[in-house]
């Protein structure tokens, strides 16, 4: 592992976000600084996961069924090709799962009222108190991350997330003052 104190400092290419063009950015990241941000995504993200985790496999669900839950809750009347586009899975995979939920009755299925082919899907009673368990849980670790970290902070990591999401269509669902679907 490289030492911190001699790893070569060097600017970093981003866009700005002015112009969306590349530029040099003023902070200079070590690379054992950006290898302690990926080892610290990881590490959240497996602690942000845990008790979601044990709450589904007690009912034989798993994180590909925590994430349709949570973005079926979200966007209620959401179409099965949005759904794809946000989980950016094949729908092989989506329909494994949305089966399963579908079954177990966490999740409910009807027309579209202008396009009959499209499937809209929404949850059931069963499927919103499940999701409302899973967001509870990790509500809860975030808002306690953000409140030890303080307003600013909250904002550096609304950037940061910002920056790490590679497509527009999803850095553009959370642009200041736009109204979810």
């Amino acid at each position: 592992m490289t030492d911190i104190n001699s790893s070569p400092r060097s600017p970093l290419s981003v866009l700005n976000p002015s112009s969306g063009k590349p530029g040099v950015n003023p902070l200079f990241l070590r690379e054992e600084e950006l290898r302690q941000a990926i080892e610290m995504f990881f590490f959240a993200y497996r602690d942000f996961i845990g008790e979601p985790d044990e709450i589904l496999a007690e009912k034989g669900l798993g994180r590909a069924h925590h994430r349709v839950i949570y973005f079926v809750g979200r966007y209620p009347g959401a179409t099965v090709s949005s759904l794809l586009a946000i989980l950016k899975i094949t729908k092989q995979s989506l329909s494994r799962v949305l089966g399963q939920l579908l079954e177990e009755g966490y999740i409910t299925q009807r027309q579209g009222t202008t396009d009959r082919r499209q499937r809209l899907l929404d949850l059931t009673e069963k499927g919103r108190a499940l999701e409302a368990q899973l967001t509870a849980v990790q509500s809860k670790r975030v808002a306690r991350a953000f409140r030890e970290a303080g307003a600013d902070a909250v904002e550096g990591f609304r950037k940061v997330m910002l920056g790490v999401m590679s497509d527009s269509e999803d850095r553009n669902r959370f642009e200041t003052g736009r109204r979810r679907r």
